[in-house]
């Protein structure tokens, strides 16, 4: 007699609340989802974060709060707003009104900025910080291409720069419905009105970087085409401490093409 096959026990998914927010002249749209100690997700221009599934892993031993960007996702993008650094102080506002303590920072490509941003400005709730291939800084001169350039380049070739392997992009623009369509035309939008001039980086954040105090991670994609591990390598310098891990078979968004590597790299930095 054939023997029983076990049942495979899941873990049953978090529970996700939705709440607005009104900070300075914005509404920020912030989803929350499981419970525990604070993670303060943000996500990237391309927000593939978002419907991660590493998110629902985090989120069963911890309370995973996901704000959208003001201009993504329905947060709201007034004119005070012109530049990360000024977002910054908006966070700050939500850490506040949150009450948050002992908040774990992750931040993807520009959140990493934003949270590289917010931790030069005030650390007092937060703990720990994590930058997966963050932009924000310029390492070299003027006329040295440290971040690559997205608008000028082709769709195609952009979309090399981002993966190790195309095919693990999980947006497929035709697929998308008209909303979803929308929205993306809103993020790109967004993007770039914050990040156009300067490009990608605020000129002044490379001599506050020293003022990161709160243990910190940088997880970068080896084969990152958009800031190389060299770029990595320039950050990592300017944070006392760091500790910068690679990810082989990885573009910009290892934990999209990597994810179990990914993963374990912040689970042990959470430990």
């Amino acid at each position: 007699m054939p023997a029983k096959k076990s049942a495979v026990r899941r873990s049953p998914k978090a529970r996700t609340t939705r709440k607005t927010y009104n900070l300075q002249e914005a509404k920020v749209i912030v989803e929350t989802k499981g419970s525990g100690k604070p993670i303060l997700l943000l996500h990237s221009e391309d927000r593939y974060e978002r419907s991660a599934a590493f998110v629902e892993e985090l989120a069963q031993k911890h309370r995973v709060i996901m704000p959208m960007m003001p201009g993504y996702d329905g947060s709201t993008l007034p004119d005070s707003i012109r530049s990360i650094e000024d977002m910054s102080y908006l966070y700050l506002d939500l850490l506040d009104e949150m009450n948050l303590q002992d908040v774990t920072v992750i931040g993807f490509s520009v959140g990493g900025w934003l949270a590289c941003e917010i931790a030069t400005k005030n650390d007092a709730r937060l703990k720990k910080l994590i930058l997966v291939d963050s932009v924000g800084i310029k390492n070299r001169g003027a006329y040295d291409r440290d971040i690559q350039d997205i608008y000028y380049n082709t769709f195609a070739k952009v979309k090399k720069f981002k993966f190790h392997d195309v095919k693990k992009d999980p947006r497929v623009l035709t697929d998308m419905s008209d909303d979803e369509a929308l929205d993306e035309a809103h993020a790109r939008e967004a993007t770039a009105r914050l990040c156009w001039d300067p490009y990608f980086h605020n000129p002044s954040l490379r001599y506050r970087l020293n003022r990161i105090k709160i243990k910190t991670l940088l997880i970068w994609g080896a084969n990152d085409g958009i800031v190389k591990t060299s770029y990595a390598r320039g950050f990592a310098k300017k944070i006392k401490g760091s500790k910068l891990v690679t990810i082989s078979k990885a573009g910009h968004f290892p934990h999209v093409e990597q994810p179990q590597e990914f993963m374990k790299h912040v689970k042990a930095f959470l430990r």
